[in-house]
């Protein structure tokens, strides 16, 4: 039942069953995606990347789309466009043909870029870098567009389409691009598929991300490496100065200790609380899919509340000095650290940032020499879900999975859902089908076929509600 009382109950009912007899073909035009090595953040991968764009846009056009690359200062953005058949909204989509680098390449089980179909826990998986991310994801909506035009000539609302190449590293070239493309952009709502379900069996929609800021500190002293005989015990060691100075970032109750880093975060509402303890989170099991036992974070506090609505501190990486085979007795000029903070409502990234940079000064040692450099900053971001655009999410979900969906928060940041909302006045629907062992940006990163079939029938579903 597709629980439509309009005209286009029937139509629906057809797009499905298009979709379900060219099921096998669509999983065949995903793999040829993820075939593409779309490395943004490589280099050697720029025409891979071009490749990828020109690979969605002949997708579009085989969908009655007028799509064009457009250049950016890095990888190619690809706008697409269609007037629809129906009265519907104007739909902006948005998604990303970037992904992570595979490595380390020794830890996949099968070739990182040549998609593999293998059993799992829920069935079958397709296991390739970017499969859920975000390739997978996008390609469930790309094949609803392309059932609708095969059964009705075109999508029952007007939709542009926005893929970029550079969600991957940081989406340095977007902003400009929005601000300069507001006429070509404006939409009624924007739909994004990048998040996840609360299970395989239990559809969800996110109404929180969590924002970031994103920095690099390098701490030098010496001019040159030094021999620990000669100088221990006299000379600074930068690698002992740093980690002392990270090693203070959380206090014993897991507190992140920046002057002032909790003074905008609001507790969270009884309702909110009581909503997120009704999904009954297993933290334990949680963890043990990855390996662990204990929860770390805030004491005090329930998992999800840490996660969704607490703002956190993480080292990313960090490196100085030998690190070769064997001993090599030296004290080391320079110690370098990626650092992340995960921002909740009402935190302001430029504050944040100031913050830790005042936090470091306090506690640099004499002859320390320290540079912060911050690569991005978002604030983090929440959905209203009482517009109608949600509520059509809400209920094409429902229809596909016979449950309500979940409202869910996210851990991390999609920084362009601020970026639609600031500079095109849209809100968003994040609307999305991974799970939490997708293994995202690790080796062996995997998307659930049901939940790829699925996600492309609640598309094709969605539409309908829209336009109904």
């Amino acid at each position: 039942m597709t629980h439509i009382s309009s005209p286009l109950a029937p139509l629906l009912d057809q797009v499905l069953a298009q979709i379900e007899s060219t099921r096998a073909a669509a999983h065949e035009r995903l793999f040829d995606f993820l075939r593409i090595p779309s490395v943004s953040a490589q280099p050697a991968h720029k025409a891979d990347c071009r490749r990828a764009a020109d690979w969605a846009a002949d997708h579009l056009r085989g969908s009655g789309f007028t799509a064009r690359i457009c250049e950016t200062g890095g990888h190619p953005v690809v706008i697409a466009d269609h007037p629809g058949i129906g009265n519907g909204p104007h739909l902006l989509y948005y998604g990303h043909y970037d992904v992570q680098p595979a490595e380390p390449l020794e830890l996949w089980h099968s070739p990182a870029f040549e998609p593999t179909v293998v059993q799992g826990k829920h069935g079958p998986k397709v296991v390739a870098r970017g499969a859920v991310d975000d390739k997978g994801q996008v390609s469930m909506w790309l094949e609803a567009f392309r059932a609708w035009h095969n059964v009705a000539g075109g999508p029952p609302a007007r939709i542009t389409v926005l893929l970029e190449g550079e969600e991957e590293v940081g989406t340095e070239n977007l902003i400009p691009f929005l601000k300069n493309n507001k006429e070509a952009l404006r939409a009624d709502a924007a739909v994004i598929s990048d998040t996840g379900m609360w299970d395989v069996n239990t559809p969800a929609i996110s109404t929180r991300l969590r924002g970031i800021v994103y920095t690099q500190i390098n701490l030098k002293a010496a001019n040159r490496d030094l021999h620990s005989g000669i100088y221990g015990g006299s000379a600074l060691n930068p690698i002992n100065a740093l980690t002392k100075i990270l090693g203070a970032l959380h206090d014993e109750s897991g507190r992140v200790q920046l002057p002032g880093f909790y003074d905008d975060v609001a507790p969270l509402s009884a309702a909110q609380s009581a909503q997120w303890d009704a999904l009954h989170f297993n933290e334990k099991e949680f963890l043990g899919g990855i390996g662990l036992a204990t929860p770390v974070g805030e004491r005090g506090l329930p998992g999800l509340t840490r996660m969704w609505g607490r703002p956190t501190a993480d080292i990313n990486g960090i490196w100085g000095g030998y690190q070769g085979a064997g001993p090599k007795t030296v004290i080391a000029a320079e110690a370098g650290a990626k650092v992340s903070f995960r921002l909740v409502s009402g935190q302001d990234p430029e504050k944040i940032f100031a913050a830790f940079q005042r936090f470091v000064a306090d506690r640099a040692p004499p002859d320390a020499k320290i540079t912060i450099q911050k690569f991005s900053g978002d604030p983090a971001i929440e959905v209203p879900v009482d517009n109608r655009f949600v509520q059509a999410g809400i209920a094409a979900l429902q229809d596909e999975y016979g449950k309500k969906p979940v409202m869910i928060g996210c851990g991390g940041s999609i920084p362009v859902v601020e970026s639609l909302h600031s500079i095109l006045g849209l809100e968003s629907l994040l609307m999305g089908f991974g799970l939490d062992d997708d293994q995202v940006h690790s080796p062996n990163e995997k998307f659930e076929i049901r939940c790829l079939d699925h996600g492309t029938r609640a598309h094709a579903r969605l539409l309908a509600k829209l336009a109904g």
